[in-house]
């Protein structure tokens, strides 16, 4: 937390914060509460201590824009099929010695920033890619929220949608406002146990809880959940029967859950990879515990990866990886026995596919298209 601010285009004050009696500066913005001097920046490193005010430094500034398809964040049940416009900015406010993203979440090099656009740059660009929606993912837009929620009011008045793809370590007040901007997300429940919060991830379980029964009881964003299966750390029977009933029990049965595989990455390069077996057996202790919509990720796995009428077994979604094979929704309805199926749906399927295509806004007008890599 001793790394220097230099006030810049890109440094913007912020409202969740407060004076100690010792005369730092308490940022409130998550449970980590980081307590900073002048000049300090959080363990998040984009937030900081400038002029007696917390500031956040990276302001319109990005690691990278890319189109994805909106499987790859991952949700299965809002607008399947389609586009969408992701970009992140740097650090995090969780240390996750698993991180699949750290070369941007552990980021400590201003220059990983290399792009900038405004909300109204972004909001352009995703109209003009054909978008239907912005994805604040990479590293988590907790840390950066005042930008996030700007440029979620520039898509809106273009109708675009906006995702938040974050681990849900939050307090409250902040919460309620940044979902106030928030069309859907996903949620990284990393795990259902307070030792492996603390010890893997350097956080507390319960603010995480916390914000996905939020999600469900307090709003109308559409959210999934995600839990990357760590072998030996949180894939037991146990953990998993506990994580998947209290979903069932706080969220109810129809909220998606992704089980996701894990590879050796920045500190935890010791692990092996997860299995395919692993994930399906994640998979059935959830559908036997109540949950209607599960899924596997990060591996080939057709029957994990498609979507089923939870009434009849219908297949609904067809998707071979990031490819939707199958279409049989309408009205949002099963086909067979005409029983709903949760989530964000056009009457068509979009025919984005799996691709992947970087976008360089910079130098990025209105009258110009974005220029891909």
């Amino acid at each position: 937390m001793n790394a220097s601010i230099d006030p810049d285009q890109f440094t913007v004050p912020t409202r969740y914060w407060h004076h100690l009696e010792n005369g730092a500066i308490q940022c409130d913005v998550c449970p980590r509460a980081c307590k900073l001097q002048e000049g300090q920046r959080g363990l998040c490193f984009v937030r900081g201590r400038l002029n007696d005010q917390i500031v956040l430094t990276t302001y319109g500034r990005s690691s990278g824009f890319c189109v994805d398809p909106i499987e790859k964040k991952p949700l299965n049940h809002f607008l399947p099929g389609t586009s969408v416009l992701s970009f992140g900015t740097a650090g995090c406010n969780l240390a996750c010695k698993f991180c699949q993203n750290w070369d941007i979440s552990k980021s400590r090099e201003i220059d990983t920033l290399a792009d900038a656009a405004s909300p109204e740059r972004l909001a352009t660009a995703a109209q003009q890619l054909d978008c239907k929606s912005i994805a604040f993912t990479y590293n988590d837009p907790v840390i950066f929220m005042e930008y996030a929620m700007d440029a979620a009011d520039a898509c809106r008045e273009k109708n675009i949608a906006t995702v938040a793809v974050t681990a849900g370590y939050m307090c409250d007040k902040p919460r309620q406002e940044f979902y106030r901007h928030m069309s859907a997300a996903n949620v990284d429940l990393k795990g259902f146990t307070e030792k492996f919060y603390w010890k893997i991830c350097n956080g507390h379980l319960q603010p995480v809880l916390e914000t996905l029964e939020y999600l469900k009881h307090e709003t109308k964003v559409w959210f999934e959940i995600t839990t990357l299966l760590i072998p030996g750390e949180n894939d037991s029977d146990e953990e998993l029967n506990q994580m998947t009933q209290w979903i069932y029990e706080h969220l109810g049965p129809d909220v998606p859950h992704h089980f996701t595989a894990f590879h050796p990455d920045w500190r935890m390069t010791n692990k092996t990879h997860t299995s395919a077996s692993s994930l399906t057996r994640a998979r059935k202790i959830a559908m036997d515990n109540g949950l209607h919509y599960v899924y596997t990720g990060n591996v080939h796995d057709e029957k994990g990866a498609s979507t089923y009428c939870s009434k009849c077994g219908t297949l609904l979604i067809g998707r071979d990886w990031y490819v939707i094979t199958e279409w049989n929704l309408h009205q949002g309805r099963c086909p067979n026995c005409g029983e709903t199926c949760p989530g964000v749906f056009e009457e068509h399927v979009g025919t984005w596919g799996a691709k992947r295509m970087p976008v360089r806004l910079a130098n990025y007008s209105d009258k110009k298209q974005a220029s891909h890599i």
